[in-house]
């Protein structure tokens, strides 16, 4: 799944995870087949967790592609909560909603497809978690965005925030002078030094920030 743990203990991680369900487990395998971004089964279990814990009802999720973590909030929030989707690439969209279908959790789920940043920017709501999975060049500006469309005691939740251990990359490297790496340390620093949020970074597959606004 491209973790940033020693491959024995990410081994052991996935090893004593429960089977998921038909659905999931399929959209796994399409993931794996056709290099499809997804956040894996031990994200997808602390997503559930996360929501369930702090009893969501409303999550908005920026960056879904087939749905597969969409799915997992979906089943935490319950019948009367929403989820909201959103990819730029309308065929991600029409695959996510087959899966939602089978699912049995489409009509919790409202699909948005275009640009995930200014689809956040059009609410006007605030949510009870905002998921954070786009491209991560564009990470420090979904900070902005998000900040204040999280209900105070909500959760703003982000992946790959250790993007593969570039984040420790020695100065002057490759690594450390990508673009994408540089966002994801500017998001990091910036979310933990916010006096709005108190947040953790959990060295969960490819890392994990769960934030909580104060």
């Amino acid at each position: 799944m491209g973790g940033i743990t020693v491959d024995a203990v990410e081994d052991y991680v996935y090893s004593i995870l429960p089977p998921r369900d038909e659905v999931l487990a399929e959209m796994e395998n399409e993931a794996a087949s056709n290099n499809v971004p997804i956040v894996g089964p031990a994200v997808g279990r602390l997503l559930y967790q996360l929501a369930v814990i702090s009893k969501a009802k409303y999550v908005f999720e920026m960056g879904s592609a087939i749905g597969y973590s969409t799915i997992w909030w979906a089943q935490a929030v319950g019948s009367d909560g929403r989820v909201f989707y959103t990819d730029g690439d309308p065929k991600n969209a029409d695959r996510a909603r087959k899966y939602f279908q089978r699912a049995g959790v489409s009509d919790r789920i409202v699909v948005k497809t275009g640009d995930a940043l200014e689809l956040l920017s059009e609410e006007k709501q605030q949510f009870d978690i905002i998921f954070c999975d786009i491209d991560k060049d564009d990470y420090p500006r979904a900070l902005k965005l998000a900040a204040p469309r999280v209900r105070k005691g909500g959760l703003l939740v982000a992946d790959n925030t250790l993007w593969h251990g570039r984040v420790i990359a020695p100065e002057g490297s490759a690594d450390a002078e990508m673009a994408t790496t540089k966002a994801i340390k500017e998001f990091n620093q910036a979310l933990y030094a916010s006096k709005d949020f108190f947040a953790t970074l959990l060295p969960l597959r490819d890392g994990v920030c769960v934030a909580l606004k104060l």
